[in-house]
């Protein structure tokens, strides 16, 4: 499936409410100017930049913290909110009740937009997590509801994702922010060679965002990103790769638009169709999107509009 007209897709974005609930990795003092709530206004006000003439059209909203009752406020807010076709949730994978809170989230308000799971990996120290008993019982129970899975790990723990691949093959999977390469120190060997392998698994498809916070936030150029650019382009190809922003942490690197301007210099050279399938048709098909004819119009580039100084920083 890929979606017909040529429109913008972010698959991957973030929406909290500080006063609604803590959010508590902010508290790192890095976080500083982004420890505020952020609302799909916010979003409308600040993705005013075209990529390859294509602007915001709609946005898959992925969970922050362990905690269902958020997931439930993102389905919530989807069913209301224009802009979010999609939602990345959370359930606990080793509780032998995760079917159950599954399926009360997808017959609860806005539970037709749950289209994929998530659990930050990343933070986990067991290097085998993705393959406990537990956690693979909760996956299946993701696959047979006929969900996907958003895999976050760091580029050392990318042998868990393979192993994930190799083991649940009918489970549709998603990479987050490529794998986390490791640009800043431009230690990119070992990573290169375990996305190579995951990206043998066809199941797999995977995001390019989150590059800008890998790679050295006050410094960074699209040079630094284009060895990435190249190796997901040779190791996944376009159909299976999708643009997300990574927004609102996107800007602690330089902002959504910043990026954007960047990915439509990285899509030079490509081929109309490529751009298509990353700019949409890929994360269309993955979270099965609604047709561009169906879903809301894409946001118009407003008159500039200013955005209010973030509270903490």
């Amino acid at each position: 499936m890929t979606t017909a007209a040529p429109v913008l897709i972010d698959a991957h974005h973030h929406l909290w409410d500080l006063a609604r609930r803590p959010q508590p990795w902010l508290d790192d003092p890095a976080a500083a100017p982004i420890r505020r709530t952020f609302t799909p206004d916010d979003l409308r006000a600040t993705a005013t930049r075209a990529v390859a003439g294509r602007r915001l059209h709609s946005t898959v909203v992925v969970q922050c913290v362990a905690d269902v009752p958020e997931t439930a406020d993102l389905l919530a807010l989807a069913e209301q909110e224009p802009l979010v076709a999609a939602v990345v949730g959370w359930a606990d994978l080793t509780s032998p009740d995760v079917g159950d809170v599954l399926d009360r989230l997808l017959a609860g308000p806005g539970g037709g937009y749950l289209r994929s799971l998530r659990h930050l990996v990343q933070g986990e120290p067991d290097p085998h997590w993705l393959q406990r008993p537990d956690v693979e019982r909760g996956l299946a129970a993701v696959r047979d509801r006929g969900l996907g899975y958003d895999v976050l790990v760091r580029s050392h723990q990318l042998d868990q994702a393979i192993r994930l691949a190799e083991r649940l093959p009918d489970l549709p999977q998603v990479l987050d922010h490529a794998g986390k390469p490791s640009i800043a120190r431009r230690e990119l060997a070992d990573w290169e060679a375990r996305t190579r392998r995951l990206a043998g698994h066809p199941q797999v498809v995977c995001k390019v965002s989150g590059l800008i916070t890998e790679a050295d936030h006050h410094t960074w150029t699209t040079a630094d990103l284009r060895p990435v650019w190249d190796v997901l382009l040779s190791a996944f190809g376009p159909d299976r790769l999708m643009f997300g922003s990574d927004w609102p942490v996107a800007d602690l690197a330089g902002g959504w638009n910043r990026w954007a301007a960047t990915v439509d210099e990285l899509l030079s050279g490509c081929a109309e169709h490529e751009v298509q399938a990353l700019l949409s048709g890929t994360a269309a098909a993955f979270y099965r999107l609604p047709d561009p004819g169906t879903a809301p119009a894409p946001v118009p580039a407003p008159a500039p509009v200013p955005v209010p100084a973030p509270k903490g920083s």
